[in-house]
């Protein structure tokens, strides 16, 4: 089976370019007829599972546990399942870790329609995830969703910044890319006041990435969202800035709850 859409992918996309090495020989050796496990098996760093084509998941077995059981990652022959397996070769480290995370929840509550709090944010990290570093007045904006601060006033800051997209799901929509794709940016481990406040060092390194990865600060969700085609350089319309007016997109914060005004008795 041939995959002729992994031939229309622009590897030097600033979100693709991480993964062009490895992702360009995976491209056209699916193309060319070989199975998208075999290519990625091809050229796995050590650390990584095998990569074994999607039969050899058992019927009625949770994918997540499977994988962790096995160490081998099923693969279909599509574009997610090929992305997925670049971010495995990526981060080795810190997909285990999410998988062992998802694994033990498995085992502990069994499968169901309701994955709850951390099983949630694994999965929202492992399809949609980004990691940032960057300076703190970009990070205050963003947390703020203060847009036009983030991308207009301080867009020289986007010079000092690095943006990593890890879930693989977010970079199979931007093979296409849509002006709202939006991406869940990792807080650091001190949460909000940490990012705004201090310079901040994302590690975006597999090790310390996945040091980063504790239950109990995954399940409280430590996400910010960003529109990823919003940063400079990614988009060659964003340069005017009417570009961040879309509040479809650029949606603006939610307005905090009223306090009832006290009434004396």
């Amino acid at each position: 089976m041939t995959l002729p859409a992994a031939a229309a992918i622009d590897w030097t996309q600033p979100w693709l370019a991480p993964y062009r090495a490895n992702g360009e020989a995976v491209a056209q050796a699916a193309v060319r007829g070989t199975s998208v496990a075999d290519a990625l098996q091809a050229l796995k760093p050590a650390m990584a599972p095998d990569f074994v084509r999607q039969e050899a998941l058992p019927p009625g077995q949770a994918y997540e546990a499977h994988v962790f059981q096995a160490r081998a990652v099923p693969t279909r022959d599509n574009l997610h399942d090929l992305l997925n397996g670049l971010v495995w070769c990526a981060f080795p480290r810190t997909k285990q870790r999410l998988n062992e995370l998802q694994a033990a929840e498995i085992a502990h509550r069994g499968v169901s329609a309701v994955r709850g709090p951390l099983r949630d944010a694994l999965t929202l990290f492992d399809e949609n995830g980004a990691v940032l570093d960057a300076p703190p007045a970009l990070w205050r904006a963003l947390i703020a969703r203060d847009w036009h601060t983030l991308f207009v006033t301080q867009r020289r800051l986007w010079t000092q910044a690095r943006v990593r997209v890890f879930g693989h799901a977010l970079l199979e929509k931007l093979v296409a890319p849509r002006k709202a794709a939006t991406a869940h940016v990792l807080l650091p481990a001190g949460g909000m006041a940490d990012a705004a406040a201090e310079a901040f060092d994302a590690a975006i390194d597999d090790a310390a990435l996945a040091q980063r990865m504790a239950p109990a600060w995954l399940a409280a969700k430590p996400f910010v969202p960003l529109p990823v085609l919003g940063i400079p350089g990614w988009c060659a319309g964003n340069a005017a800035p009417a570009f961040y007016a879309d509040a479809q997109v650029f949606r603006p914060p939610k307005a905090a709850p009223e306090t009832p005004a006290h009434r004396p008795g």
